[in-house]
């Protein structure tokens, strides 16, 4: 019997993150709370900015964002804060800016892979392939079997499982 196997990725959808600011930005637009505080979140390529004129306003922003981000389904691993997720002062307002990650990094990938190698089953085994991993074996149930176990771990990257065959 052939091998099966699946690839890890870890990849944003841009269209969900889209939508999720273009709520936030609706629901800031409405809310009493935010009215005259200069408080907007907007997407503008890779890179998503808030500001507000206070820092506590900056920082409800941000809960906002992050809410309408878990409703989508998008993880919130795939911020990169800048300023350690600090907003920062700017002139008269204060900013945040968070850049969307997606891909895995190298050293994540020899530790996902470090994993699956320690405590995975034994006839499984990972390969790193650009920024994805591929993981074959013989048995489909192994390979669940390190789903689950990923699944588990606590990354600092958001885990999607594809090309299952």
């Amino acid at each position: 019997m052939a091998d099966s196997s699946f690839d890890i990725v870890s990849k944003v959808d841009h269209q969900e993150v889209a939508n999720a600011v273009n709520q936030a930005a609706k629901e800031i637009g409405n809310r009493y709370d935010f009215r005259n505080v200069g408080a907007r979140v907007e997407l503008s390529g890779e890179t998503i900015s808030m500001a507000a004129n206070s820092e506590e306003r900056c920082k409800a922003v941000l809960d906002v964002l992050q809410t309408k981000l878990v409703k989508r389904g998008v993880s919130l691993k795939h911020l990169d804060y800048s300023h350690d997720g600090e907003p920062y002062a700017s002139g008269k307002e204060f900013r945040l800016e968070a850049g969307l990650k997606s891909g895995i990094s190298s050293e994540n990938a020899k530790k996902i892979g470090k994993i699956i190698r320690d405590e995975g089953p034994k006839g499984v085994k990972s390969q790193i392939q650009g920024d994805e991993l591929r993981v074959t074996s013989k048995s489909r149930d192994e390979l669940q079997a390190v789903q689950r176990l990923l699944k588990e771990k606590d990354l600092d990257v958001a885990l999607q499982f594809t090309n299952y065959r």
